[in-house]
């Protein structure tokens, strides 16, 4: 048995979107639970097995997996035929790789300096900076790919393109590059995710 704890409009809505996308939502029973949030709103949820209190966390037979990227390759994996996992014999799975990796050991750092205003010279030594991070999608996008990993939509897409529909702004002015952000976005998992999300909140 597998089980999300999903709190609406948080890094756990793209997990929950990734199973609509595998077709698995009769497999995966989600738990929606509360987080504390940046506006004070909310709080820790006792419900909440996550040892820091955050979401996404899956469950799978007694087994805690963890980050939204180690949960995004395990499912799409697990669930194969949706072919959102390259195979390991793909020529193009490390690039799979080196995006969902990228996402959490620079862009999300990079993301919430920025928010936060912090700038330090061993920040920009190790995880360069915005602007840097911004050019990296430019350069992936300039050959004409339709796709982080080439002409086929995959996790990677799924987490990367993630940051940018909760911030917009942070889009670089790249046509190639929003209109990736676009498409990923409006994928009907995603829209539906979106709608529920919000439905959610709105219930309390």
């Amino acid at each position: 048995m597998l089980t999300l704890y999903h709190a609406p409009q948080s890094r756990s809505s793209r997990i929950v979107a990734l199973i609509e996308e595998l077709g698995i939502r009769d497999r995966v029973q989600v738990q929606t639970i509360s987080i504390a949030r940046m506006d004070g709103t909310d709080g820790a949820d006792a419900r909440n097995p996550h040892p820091e209190g955050k979401v996404p966390l899956l469950i799978q037979d007694g087994v805690a997996i963890r980050e939204s990227a180690a949960i995004a390759l395990h499912l799409a994996e697990l669930f194969p035929q949706a072919g959102l996992a390259l195979p390991v014999d793909h020529p193009e799975r490390g690039l799979m790789l080196s995006w969902l990796a990228w996402y959490g050991d620079v862009l999300e750092p990079v993301v919430v300096f920025a928010f936060g205003k912090i700038e330090h010279p061993l920040l920009q030594l190790t995880f360069r900076g915005l602007p840097e991070a911004q050019a990296r999608l430019v350069e992936a996008f300039a050959d004409g790919r339709t796709w982080l990993a080439g002409n086929r939509y995959t996790v990677a897409d799924l987490i990367v393109a993630s940051t940018f529909q909760w911030a917009p702004h942070l889009i670089p002015d790249d046509a190639a590059v929003k209109d990736w952000v676009v498409r990923c976005g409006s994928r009907p998992a995603m829209r539906l995710v979106a709608d529920e999300d919000a439905r959610l909140l709105k219930a309390g």
